[in-house]
C-alpha cells in the first residue's frame, strides 16, 4: 500500500476520532441537570376510605429509611386529642396541633432534616394553611402529603380541600364502599342514628350522639341528601 496513502488514511482516522472526542465532551458540558422539585399531594376520600391508616403507614416507610417526617393534624379535629387514629386501630403522635391563625410555615421552621410532612383531616385548615404548606414544599424542599375529605355531609367543599384542588401537584382518590356494595362518594352525618342534611359544616359536641358516615349517589339521594 502506497506510504502517502496510509498517511492520509492514519491522519483522518485521528482527526475523525479527536472530532468524536469533542462532541462528547461537548455533550457533557452541555448536559442538563435533573432537579426534582418536592411536591404537595393530596390523597382525598371519603368517611372509612382509610386516609389516616394510608398517613400511618406512610410515616412507618419514611422512617424505616432513616427519614424523618412530620405530623401535622388541625387542632378542630378532637378526635384522638394529640394522635391520629385510624379505624384499625393503629395510632401516631401528632408533632403540631395546628389551630386557624398557627403560620405553618414559621412553626415547621423549628424542625431540621425534614424529608416529609405528613397532614391528617387537611380539610379542616384554612386556605392561607394550605398556601404555607405548598410554600414548605416548593421554597423549603420538603414533600407534603395530605389526607382528607372532598366534601361535607351537604356536598359542599371544604376550603382546606378546594385550595388543594387548586394548588397540589397530586392529586389522588381512596376509593371506599357504600352499603349496597357500589361505591361510597357523598360523606353523610347522623345525629341519634338518623341522617341528617342541615347544620354547621363543622359540627360540635353538644350531647348528641354524632355519627359520620358515606354512601354512593343513590342511597345519599334516598337518605334525603339534596343534590
Amino acid at each position: 500500500m502506497n506510504r502517502n496513502y496510509l498517511r492520509i488514511y492514519f491522519a483522518n482516522s485521528f482527526a475523525t476520532k479527536e472530532k468524536a472526542q469533542r462532541s462528547d465532551r461537548k455533550k457533557l458540558w452541555f448536559c442538563p441537570i435533573l432537579i426534582v422539585m418536592a411536591k404537595i399531594h393530596f390523597k382525598y376520600g371519603a368517611m372509612n376510605s382509610g386516609k389516616s391508616d394510608t398517613l400511618i403507614k406512610t410515616a412507618y416507610n419514611y422512617e424505616e429509611r432513616g427519614l424523618k417526617v412530620l405530623v401535622i393534624k388541625p387542632g378542630v379535629d378532637t378526635k384522638g386529642d394529640n394522635k391520629v387514629v385510624a379505624r384499625g386501630g393503629h395510632e401516631r403522635n401528632v408533632d403540631i396541633l395546628a389551630h386557624s391563625e398557627l403560620d405553618l410555615e414559621k412553626e415547621v421552621a423549628k424542625y431540621s432534616n425534614l424529608a416529609c410532612i405528613l397532614v391528617d383531616e387537611a380539610q379542616f385548615l384554612t386556605q392561607k394553611q394550605i398556601s404555607q404548606l405548598f410554600k414548605l414544599a416548593k421554597q423549603h424542599d420538603i414533600s407534603v402529603i395530605c389526607y382528607g375529605l372532598r366534601a361535607d355531609f351537604q356536598t359542599q367543599l371544604f376550603p382546606g380541600s378546594e385550595r388543594l384542588f387548586e394548588i397540589a401537584d397530586n392529586i389522588e382518590k381512596l376509593p371506599t364502599m357504600c352499603f349496597c356494595g357500589s361505591q361510597a362518594e357523598f360523606n353523610t352525618r347522623k345525629v341519634n342514628g338518623k341522617y341528617v342534611f342541615k347544620g354547621d359544616q363543622v359540627a360540635i359536641e353538644n350531647g348528641d350522639d354524632i355519627v359520620y358516615d358515606s354512601l354512593c349517589g343513590k342511597c345519599y339521594v334516598r337518605e334525603g341528601g339534596s343534590i
